[in-house]
């Protein structure tokens, strides 16, 4: 069994006995087959929540500070992040993020299934604001479905500068495919970049009910 299997099962184990997540319409994501899961984004465990509560194996990207941090701490945010399939990345830095997202498309060229919060970082009030177009260009250059997701409650579960999450309700609602096959060959076009991003962060709203705001949050590991 590989370590991935086995930080999932122990780690969902776990979750599911403290923590119960409400886990609404995981049919919907395909199980086989290249697929983009595209969650809003309130907290830290977001990354963890969402491969968690699936049967499949599902690669994140993650900031590069979760892997290289030192002491007990370091040691263990290290492991978790490793051993759950999270892929680094250097926020800020243009090259680490196309770097990242080159392997994204790998994962889903091999038919695997990617997490991307398209907001590029945590909400700091609860809102749902403006995408990034990375989840556009991946799912123009790989041909991967997208399936928004709706994460709430995970801001209580662990609200921003705690280290320790507390038991809060936090529900996962997954929404039907989106399917983007009629843009194909048109991934050099900003408006065409922009009108896939803005469906799906629609979608998220609607799963959410977040308020949306139409601007960016300062740039995160899904920037574009």
């Amino acid at each position: 069994m590989s370590l991935y299997a086995v930080s999932k099962r122990t780690l969902g184990a776990v979750a599911r006995t403290v923590y119960r997540p409400k886990v609404i319409d995981a049919d919907k994501v395909p199980t086989t087959g290249p697929v983009i899961l595209a969650p809003n984004h309130l907290a830290v465990l977001d990354s963890f929540i969402v491969p968690l509560v699936l049967p499949r194996p599902v690669a994140f990207l993650a900031k590069a500070e979760y892997f290289r941090g030192t002491g007990a701490k370091g040691a263990l945010s290290n492991w978790l992040f490793s051993s759950l399939g999270a892929i680094p990345v250097d926020r800020g830095r243009a090259r680490a993020a196309m770097e990242a997202i080159g392997t994204a498309e790998e994962v889903l060229n091999n038919g695997g299934a990617f997490g991307i919060h398209p907001e590029g970082t945590r909400s700091p009030d609860g809102r749902l604001y403006r995408g990034r177009t990375g989840v556009a260009r991946l799912t123009l250059s790989t041909g991967a479905p997208v399936v928004p997701v709706a994460l709430s409650g995970t801001d209580k579960l662990q609200p921003k500068g705690t280290k320790i999450p507390r038991r809060a309700p936090v529900t996962v609602r997954f929404g039907d495919p989106l399917d983007f096959s009629r843009y194909a060959g048109m991934e050099s076009s900003l408006p065409v970049l922009r009108s896939i991003t803005d469906e799906i962060m629609y979608a998220i709203a609607e799963l959410s009910d977040q308020q949306y705001v139409d601007k960016y949050q300062k740039p995160g590991a899904a920037a574009a």
